[in-house]
């Protein structure tokens, strides 16, 4: 018979943060509590307030590095090229990191999430998300945009983006009958029609539907 080896002090904070992602995903935001983290690691109950003041502490710090991994997934994609095609490939990436990681993405944009004013930190990981998306943005056309075109723009991109994930992580494709092959048809359209609302001159007709 196997025991759980209670985490050193050294690693607890480590461990409480691992054990939240895990309640979460078990059992629903709604049960995270920093006494049920304490339980579920054999420590006392006052354990993890020596990392973490409040419930929204935790909770903070588990979005802020859902946020760190969104952002590097993003990082990954090739925006190298033209672009359109570097704004096709980051959006390409915002789809595969939705199927990929349903958990932290429903946690990141489904849920309510805690005060930002009170939480800075957590905020500035989600903001450096969404620069990089209005960094390509920005390369989208050859004319000098407005201060307040390329954030504006980002939010239609993200918006939209982010609907179509959202359904895709659902079982509505399911119930309309919709096939696999249709689904990736849908992502390739909404990130041409994204190209061709930004930048008509520059866009291509259409992205790569993805793997």
């Amino acid at each position: 018979m196997t025991t759980t080896r209670k985490p050193t002090p050294t690693d607890l904070r480590e461990a409480c943060l691992t054990e939240a992602l895990a309640v979460i995903a078990e059992t629903g935001i709604e049960q995270l509590s920093l006494r049920e983290v304490a339980r579920r690691l054999g420590v006392s109950h006052q354990a993890p307030y020596k990392h973490f003041p409040s419930r929204d502490h935790i909770l903070a710090e588990v979005v802020a590095r859902c946020f760190d991994g969104f952002a590097a997934f993003l990082e990954t994609a090739d925006r190298s090229g033209a672009p359109p095609e570097a704004l096709g490939a980051l959006g390409l990436a915002y789809f595969a990191y939705a199927r990929a990681h349903p958990l932290e993405y429903r946690l990141m944009f489904n849920t309510p999430l805690p005060d930002g004013a009170k939480h800075p930190a957590m905020m500035q990981r989600a903001r450096y998300a969404f620069e990089l998306l209005e960094r390509s943005i920005a390369r989208m056309t050859l004319q000098p945009l407005a201060p307040v075109s390329v954030p504006l723009d980002a939010l239609f991109v993200w918006s939209t983006i982010h609907g179509l994930a959202s359904i895709l992580q659902s079982d509505t494709l399911e119930k309309l009958g919709l096939s696999p092959a249709e689904r990736d048809g849908a992502i390739a359209r909404c990130m041409a029609r994204i190209g061709l609302a930004l930048a008509p001159e520059n866009s291509i007709s259409a992205y790569h539907s993805p793997p």
